[in-house]
């Protein structure tokens, strides 16, 4: 007899449906083979499934058992078949009713005594099948909740193998119990942009980058306070909307990752340490898994000692930058992640962190032109905002604090506000296509001549030109004004050009 069972995989940050078809053969001598690509924790399925069959009080056939995974051209990895592969076998040798498994998707990984464990991507299992048309998904007890937060599709938390005799019947498990967030729902405390002292400059440009959303590169010494302000940025960020926070949670369950901030609309913020490799940075491997990038979608990527990063990672971000989109091409298919984040970064100025035009620094001049030439070329011409971070002096740094983040926070939801009613939900003034920046964008007349000898003079390339249009129109935002003035337009050309504060 052959059973079937629906279940889904997770192929990068999206689930994919899958058919686990078993049949159970009375001729031949007793063997269990599984096909269908499965990688090796998929293949160690059948002893699990094996063992769980026995222990939760059914007979495990001892005849030839053949499970496909179908389609046959999609690799399959992970723990996550144990359930449906089980519920199979059971189906083809009479043990479990196909009926009243029609129409319900399995998913989850079996202990030895037929207990089921949680496995990671029920949110994006779930939403995948509501919109495939599923009436159910079984899950076990402690992916239910996130299960349920998909909506579309009714969710049954099962414990054990056992449980699978009571679906589709009046006696089969009841909904699950809806997640909570720590603190009734609220985001965990953020560090306060208060604590940034001495550093005013430095404080209207988090403010900037906040209000457009647009990446930024601090050259500083040691100490400065570059560390500090990129901490601080998410504190001035504003909630994720609902489609933000459907986005962020569904690659957040994906990879496993908890999902309890997200709820409390906290936009991810993610800080790798400077050896991550490039596949880790933006995604890779094999099977393909998604990198850091994906994970600071909708929220904040923080690379600390930018140029302490290997040059091919560097250079892989070009395209994340600019596209919110990372490509990753294997010979069998072409994967494609999301990941519209907003980069931070920071760098000391030399090796020795002083500074080349410091008395105290002894870096040979051909050292410190390749330390700087991982911090400029085509990714920071991708940077909106380049600014050099001084010192602060004693006296600053014990002075009173500034704007707390909270009040900060008001002004940047107020011109985010601006910009949704201008370029619609979910959308900042750093995601501008050249179009929208020619019309949303365009300087006056005195500005004009600025900006064509800035291009012509080289200091300006045609990329250059529009971020920086687009960083005059958050400066224009920020202090409500309908068109860009040339102060505007003035202050976001020399955000650019690295120098002083």
């Amino acid at each position: 007899m052959l059973g079937s069972i629906r279940t889904f995989t997770i192929v990068g940050v999206d689930a994919h449906e899958v058919r686990v078809e078993a049949d159970v053969s009375s001729g031949g001598l007793p063997s269990f083979a599984l096909v269908g690509l499965p990688d090796a924790a998929v293949r160690e399925s059948r002893e699990r499934v094996r063992a769980a069959i026995a222990n939760s009080g059914f007979a495990f056939p001892k005849t030839r058992i053949t499970a496909n995974l179908a389609p046959a051209d999609l690799r399959k990895a992970g723990p996550g078949f144990d359930l449906a592969i089980a519920a199979a076998v059971l189906v083809a040798s009479e043990q479990l009713h196909a009926a009243r498994l029609e129409g319900i998707v399995l998913a989850g990984e079996l202990a030895l005594d037929g207990s089921i464990r949680p496995i990671p991507g029920a949110y994006a299992i779930a939403q995948a099948a509501a919109q495939r048309g599923a009436e159910a998904i079984a899950v076990a007890e402690a992916s239910a909740p996130e299960a349920g937060l998909a909506g579309g599709v009714r969710v049954v938390p099962v414990a054990t193998l056992a449980e699978l005799e009571a679906l589709g019947t009046d006696a089969e498990p009841g909904p699950p119990e809806p997640l909570r967030v720590e603190g009734n729902g609220s985001a965990p405390s953020l560090p306060d942009l208060a604590d940034l002292r001495g550093q005013a400059y430095l404080r209207r440009v988090l403010e900037l980058a906040a209000a457009g959303g647009h990446s930024l590169l601090m050259t500083g010494p040691p100490g400065a306070g570059k560390s500090m302000a990129a901490t601080r940025l998410p504190s001035l960020l504003p909630p994720l909307d609902d489609a933000e926070a459907g986005e962020a949670i569904r690659i957040a369950s994906a990879c496993g990752r908890p999902i309890g901030p997200l709820l409390a609309r906290r936009r991810p913020y993610r800080a790798p340490h400077h050896t991550i490799s490039t596949a880790g940075l933006v995604g890779g491997g094999s099977p393909p898994r998604p990198g850091e990038v994906t994970l600071a979608h909708r929220g904040v990527l923080f690379l600390d000692e930018l140029a302490e990063f290997r040059r091919d990672a560097l250079e892989a971000l070009r395209q994340p930058v600019e596209e919110g989109r990372v490509t990753i091409a294997r010979a069998s298919r072409v994967l494609e992640l999301p990941c519209r984040f907003q980069l931070v970064a920071a760098a000391n100025p030399c090796p020795c962190g002083r500074g080349e035009g410091s008395p105290d620094c002894d870096c040979p001049p051909q050292s410190v032109r390749r330390y700087s030439a991982k911090l400029s070329g085509a990714l920071a011409d991708r940077v909106d905002i380049l600014i050099a971070v001084g010192q602060p002096d004693a006296k600053a740094l014990s002075g009173p604090a500034g704007e707390p983040s909270a009040r900060v926070r008001e002004r940047v939801i107020e011109a985010r506000g601006r910009q949704r009613r201008r370029l619609g939900a979910g959308r900042s003034n750093a995601e501008m296509t050249p179009a929208e920046a020619r019309r949303w964008c365009a300087p006056d007349s005195a500005s004009e001549p600025l900006l064509a000898e800035l291009v012509a003079g080289g200091e300006l390339s045609g990329r250059g030109h529009h971020r920086s249009l687009r960083l005059a129109r958050t400066i224009a935002d920020l202090a409500g004004r309908e068109r860009i003035a040339a102060d505007d337009l003035a202050e976001a050309l020399a955000l650019r050009r690295r120098g002083s504060p």
